[in-house]
C-alpha cells in the first residue's frame, strides 16, 4: 500500500501483511489512484498464488471490473449480460473464448485460474488489447488498456512462476 490511506480507513496493506480485505466498513486502497475511491463500493484484487505480497497484482472497483469484462465479451463477439450468472439465459457452452475463466469467474472469491489458465489467456488478451490500442483515444478504454496491460504482468508472473491467479 505504500503509505496511502484514505480517513475512515483502518486496514492497511503492507509489504509485511498478508492480502486481506475486510468488509463491511473498510476498504483497502492499494493503489488509491486506480481502486475504488468512492465509499461503500467493494473493489477486488487479482493476484499470483505465491504467498508474495510483493508480486504484482492488479486491482479493480467491482464496476470498472464488470465494464472492463464488458468490453473483452465484446470483443470475443458476445454481450456479457445477455449470459448466464449476468443476467441473461445465454449458457456459457454457446461461447468459445479462452478469456471464459476471467469473464465466467465471480468478482472475488470462487476457484483460483490455474496456471494452465493463465497461459491460455495470454495470448487472447494480448491481440484485444492490440486491437484496442488502434482505436480512437477514449478514456474509458484508454483505462481498460491500461488494466489489461496490469492483469497480463499478473497472467505472465503467474506462468512464469507456475501459480493459480487468485481473486480476492
Amino acid at each position: 500500500m505504500h503509505g496511502a490511506t484514505q480517513e475512515g480507513f483502518d486496514a492497511v496493506i503492507t509489504p509485511a501483511t498478508q492480502r486481506s480485505f475486510q468488509l463491511p466498513m473498510t476498504l483497502v486502497l492499494a493503489d488509491p489512484d486506480h481502486f475504488a475511491s468512492e465509499e461503500g463500493h467493494v473493489g477486488l484484487t487479482l493476484f499470483p498464488g505465491d504467498g508474495d505480497v510483493s508480486s504484482p497484482d492488479v486491482s479493480w472497483s467491482c464496476i470498472s471490473f464488470n465494464a472492463f469484462r464488458e468490453r473483452l465479451a465484446r470483443a470475443e463477439g458476445f454481450s456479457l449480460p445477455e449470459m448466464w450468472g449476468f443476467g441473461g439465459n445465454r449458457p456459457w457452452s454457446d461461447i468459445s473464448t479462452t478469456l471464459e475463466p476471467l469473464l465466467d469467474h465471480p468478482d472475488a472469491g470462487g476457484d483460483d485460474l490455474s496456471t494452465a489458465h493463465c497461459a491460455a489467456m495470454l495470448p487472447r488478451l494480448q491481440a484485444i488489447t492490440g486491437e484496442w490500442l488502434e482505436k480512437p483515444d477514449e478514456p474509458l478504454l484508454q483505462q481498460h488498456i491500461q488494466d489489461a496491460q496490469r492483469l497480463m504482468v499478473v497472467l505472465r508472473f503467474c506462468v512464469d512462476e507456475s501459480v493459480a491467479l487468485i481473486f480476492l
